[in-house]
């Protein structure tokens, strides 16, 4: 069985396509609309009011004796982790592009991910019937633009000669003999991921979908599996809180329902086609299927990062509230929703604004929680400038353990690193152990906004257990007051995260753009676009560009492009007034403490953070 993935930016036709794809194979008895909500892999509420694709669908279908799967990925940046998860599943890929509106700021992105995952690609140019339509243009952007080995899928001396351009064995045959078979040449390079069929067409008419179809009957082969391996790449819940569906991809043999893998056992395996299923025993190899009794998490993407946190407003139950946004972390980890002791509210984590409001949306319609979000700012991250030794002390009655940690500014990007200078004789190795996975165990908190800590080096200097009365927990406590006691003496930083960009218009909006750019604190400097066209490429704080490509419609008409790419972190330029608006007070975090327990009497007391140093115990 062979996996087919659909990719496009939104608007460009996918979903359309993707119902033609399902009729002629059998599998629908008309083809679907997304405009009237009838389209079979677009069967949420929230998609067909919204009518874009927000959630993978997906479909198996049988051509011309050769089974496939479907699967239809969201087109919206903002759900991009979704698309990227899925790419990992597929064997080939479908780019729809329009052939007015042409190649798009999310063709860019997806291009990218198809090419550094190795998937071979095929374009599919939509709507030509379409006043404006421009196969030419199309495919002329699709190589120059995405620099992709883009060409007509036919038997033509351009096509071989194009070919022969990308091998050096064609070129051969095509100098010595004077031209070589297209189709088969065609088909190799496109195994190797090393050329891009096009093919042009109208899906809402049906037009282009046989040939589309006939290429990949005979493109496209299963990628090749030496050893088993079942590749997880979507996880969902059935409604409210129900059974847990791991959707996986199974390549080099065949996967049973009850049997044991990775260290837990199959209950049920599911085949789904959009949302009705069939259960069935086991599944053959290539094959996409839903199993239930796993409980692996998703692995974590490689270029998707969100870039906006916001709190969660809603008078709903708290243990509900918790229960739910587990749930969804449980299906998109770049959620990451916690609950935040100092503002009394829980936040989640964000690429964009639309992806707020339809978090808000499936609140409502999965889990009956009337909920809404703050305005979105920037996901920050804190760092130190300075080197500090922070100490933590835990002594109530029956406990006992010190530790002094050194922290030192990392390198940028770093992330947080531990190492130790404890001698194994003064502080034994197993609780040094224990040190180090209290450092990672969860996220460390900063003390100017309580954003994650970042690009710090932790040292551990020295620490002291007790024979008696040393428990498990104790070096958790005292390792993560010792850090926060760091914390409260360095000079901290806030750092926001980036986006590199290159944004085109038509030059009469010129003036607009950059007027924009400026406004939103970016550098950037000008690039050749074309003629009668401005182009800008740069980096900027990624809070403004997230919600940029509105106003650049607005501003060009609809004929401006932008392309985000996040690119790491940079100090917030206005810090005190980043710190005022979130309004954070390190005193009251109660789940981040920076205060020791001393022992006094038989009983635990605190003692302030910046009176530690003076009862500290190892010196």
């Amino acid at each position: 069985m062979k996996t087919i993935g659909i990719l496009a930016h939104v608007d460009a036709g996918k979903t359309t396509l993707s119902e033609q794809i399902l009729y002629r194979a059998g599998v629908r008895r008309t083809p679907g609309r997304v405009d009237e909500g009838t389209a079979l892999l677009d069967a949420d509420e929230i998609e067909r009011r919204r009518g874009i694709t927000v959630f993978l669908g997906l479909a198996p279908f049988t051509l011309d004796g050769q089974a496939f799967t479907l699967l239809d990925t969201p087109g919206h940046a903002d759900f991009s982790a979704e698309t990227e998860r899925a790419i990992a599943a597929m064997d080939a890929a479908i780019v729809v592009v329009s052939a007015v509106e042409g190649v798009q700021a999310q063709t860019e992105a997806l291009w990218e991910l198809l090419r550094e995952k190795g998937v071979p690609t095929l374009f599919f140019i939509n709507k030509t019937d379409r006043e404006g339509a421009d196969t030419a243009r199309v495919i002329g952007a699709l190589q120059t633009e995405l620099r992709a080995p883009a060409c007509l899928y036919e038997e033509s001396e351009h096509a071989a000669e194009y070919l022969a351009g990308l091998d050096d064995a064609l070129l051969e045959a095509y100098l010595e003999q004077g031209g070589f078979a297209v189709r088969p040449a065609a088909t190799r390079l496109f195994r190797e991921a090393r050329y891009c069929p096009v093919l042009c067409g109208a899906a809402l008419r049906g037009e282009g979908v046989d040939e589309l179809l006939a290429a990949l009957s005979y493109l496209v082969e299963r990628r090749p599996a030496h050893t088993r391996t079942v590749t997880l790449f979507r996880i969902r819940h059935e409604a409210g809180f129900g059974a847990r569906l791991t959707f996986v991809r199974v390549t080099g043999g065949p996967l049973r329902a009850k049997e044991v893998w990775n260290g837990e056992k199959i209950s049920e395996l599911r085949v789904y086609t959009g949302e009705k299923f069939v259960t069935v025993p086991e599944v053959e190899d290539g094959a996409v299927c839903a199993a239930m009794g796993l409980t692996m998490p998703l692995p974590t993407t490689g270029t998707v990062q969100p870039v906006l946190t916001a709190q969660v407003e809603t008078a709903a139950d708290r243990d509900e509230v918790r229960r739910a946004l587990d749930t969804l972390t449980d299906e998109d980890p770049l959620l990451a929703a916690n609950w935040r002791a100092d503002t009394g509210r829980f936040e989640v984590q964000a690429m964009g604004e639309i992806q707020l409001e339809v978090l808000g949306e499936v609140l409502r319609t999965r889990f009956g929680i009337e909920a809404a979000f703050s305005e979105g700012r920037p996901l920050y991250r804190e760092t130190i400038l300075n080197t500090v030794t922070g100490y933590g002390h835990y002594e109530p009655l029956r406990h006992y353990a010190e530790v002094h940690l050194r922290l030192a500014p990392g390198e940028r990007g770093g992330g947080v690193t531990f190492d130790s200078a404890c001698p194994t004789d003064v502080l034994p190795a197993q609780f040094q152990h224990a040190v180090r996975t209290h450092v990672f165990e969860k996220p460390l908190r900063g003390v100017l906004t309580g954003a994650p800590l970042t690009d710090v080096r932790i040292t551990l200097l020295i620490g002291r257990a007790h024979e008696k009365h040393t428990e498990g927990g104790d070096f958790r406590e005292a390792t993560r007051r010792a850090v926060r006691q760091g914390l409260m003496q360095a000079e901290s930083r806030l750092l926001e995260p980036y986006y590199a960009f290159t944004v085109r218009c038509g030059a009469d909006s010129a003036g607009r753009v950059l007027a924009a750019l400026q406004r939103m604190g970016c550098d950037f400097t000008p690039m050749d676009a074309g003629a009668g066209r401005f182009g800008a490429s740069g980096r900027g704080p990624a809070a403004p560009l997230a919600g940029y490509a509105r106003e650049l419609a607005a501003d060009t008409g609809g004929t401006g492009r932008l392309r985000l790419r996040f690119d790491g972190y940079e100090p917030v330029r206005e810090q005190d007034q980043a710190v005022g608006a979130v309004g954070y007070d390190p005193a009251r975090d109660t789940e981040n403490p920076a205060h020791s327990v001393f022992c006094k009497k038989g009983a635990g007391y605190p003692v302030p953070w910046d009176e530690v140093p003076l009862m500290i115990h190892c010196k």
